[in-house]
Parts: structure tokens; C-alpha cells; sequence
């Protein structure tokens, strides 16, 4: 493909509904994390979200049979680009906190009638 670098990253080929999909599959839930967990369990919650997210697009990528050495951005890049910033949200967390997030999301409620 001939063109400029900036042309090649943004013109996403035939998988930028693919890329329109998964960046609302991110920002949507990332947004709700942030406004409503508390500080301390923001960074495991967002890592979980974005290893998940990678998960997705690999399995999307696998099932169109995308390309993976290629000089366009494809969805195996933007499944490496989550897992990278999924391990760096893992790595500025704290151990503590991901139990905590789990005993948050995972705790037995009792409600009395």
C-alpha cells in the first residue's frame, strides 16, 4: 500500500466497524468503572476490562482470519496494544486492591424483608 504512515494507521481497511465496535466494547465500561468504583479498585477493574477486551478481538481476528504480519493496523495489533496496557494497569495496582475487587464484586449480599 502506497501512501503515507498516518493514511495506513487511519484508514483501518475493512475491519474499522470491527474497530468502532470494540472502541465503544472499552470506553463505555471503562467510563462506568471510573465513575463508580471506588479509587482503590479502579486499576484491577480496568485491567480486567482490557484483558478481556483483547480476548475479544483476538477471537474476532481469529474468526475473520486477519492477517498477522502485515504493514496495516489490524485487530492483532490492537489486541497487543490491550494486553500492554492491561499489564500496565496490572502492574500500578497493588496485589491488595485486586482482592479487594474481587471481594466487592463476588460478596454475598443478605437482604432482610
Amino acid at each position: 500500500m502506497t501512501g503515507s504512515p498516518i493514511a495506513k494507521v487511519f484508514l483501518f481497511g475493512r475491519n474499522f466497524g470491527t474497530l468502532i465496535a470494540l472502541s465503544f466494547t472499552v470506553a463505555v465500561p471503562a467510563f462506568f468503572i471510573v465513575y463508580a468504583l471506588e479509587q482503590r479498585l479502579v486499576l484491577p477493574a480496568l485491567s480486567v476490562l482490557f484483558f478481556g477486551t483483547a480476548a475479544l478481538a483476538a477471537v474476532i481476528a481469529l474468526s475473520t482470519r486477519a492477517r498477522r504480519n502485515t504493514e496495516n493496523l489490524n485487530l492483532w495489533d490492537i489486541a497487543g496494544g490491550l494486553v500492554i496496557t492491561g499489564c500496565a494497569a496490572s502492574v500500578m495496582g497493588e496485589p491488595e486492591q485486586v482482592v479487594q475487587l474481587f471481594e466487592h464484586l463476588f460478596e454475598r449480599r443478605t437482604y432482610e424483608q
